[in-house]
C-alpha cells in the first residue's frame, strides 16, 4: 500500500501540495489550500507529517522550509500501482486503453511516438 493512502484527507492535501511545489512553508500550504483551515493546524499537519516521516525542513528566515523526504517517482509509482489495482484489475492495458477512449485526453502525436519507443524497449527487455 502506498504511503499516502494511510494519511488524512488533509494530510494529503498538504502532502500534494508540497510535491506539486518540490518544497514549501506553512503560508504556501495555507495559500494553497482551498478551504483552509486555521494557520496554526497548518503547522500542526506540517509538524505531524514529518514526525510520520513523510517531510523534513529547515529554516529559512523566519519561517520552515519543508519538503518531502521520499522522492516524488516513489510515492506516485506506489499510488499509481493502487489506482491500477482498484480502478483496472491491475491492467495496465485497460487504464491505457480507457485513458485513450476518453474523448477530453488530448494525446500528441510526439506523445505516441514516444509511449511507442517505451513499448519498443519494453519488449526487448524481455527477450
Amino acid at each position: 500500500m502506498d504511503e499516502l493512502s494511510q494519511l488524512s484527507r488533509r494530510e494529503r492535501q498538504i502532502m500534494e501540495i508540497i510535491y506539486a511545489k518540490g518544497e514549501a512553508t506553512a503560508t504556501d500550504v495555507l495559500a494553497a489550500l482551498a478551504d483552509p483551515p486555521t494557520r496554526t493546524a497548518v503547522r500542526t499537519f506540517l509538524s505531524i507529517l514529518e514526525k510520520k516521516g513523510h517531510l523534513t525542513h529547515e529554516k529559512r528566515g523566519r519561517e520552515f522550509l519543508f519538503r518531502p523526504s521520499r522522492a516524488p517517482e516513489r510515492t506516485g509509482q506506489s499510488a499509481f500501482g493502487r489506482v491500477l489495482e482498484t480502478f483496472f484489475g491491475g491492467s495496465l492495458e485497460k487504464a491505457v486503453a480507457s485513458y485513450l477512449a476518453d474523448p477530453k485526453s488530448d494525446v500528441s502525436p510526439e506523445t505516441l511516438r514516444r509511449l511507442s519507443a517505451l513499448i519498443n524497449q519494453s519488449k526487448r527487455k524481455d527477450l
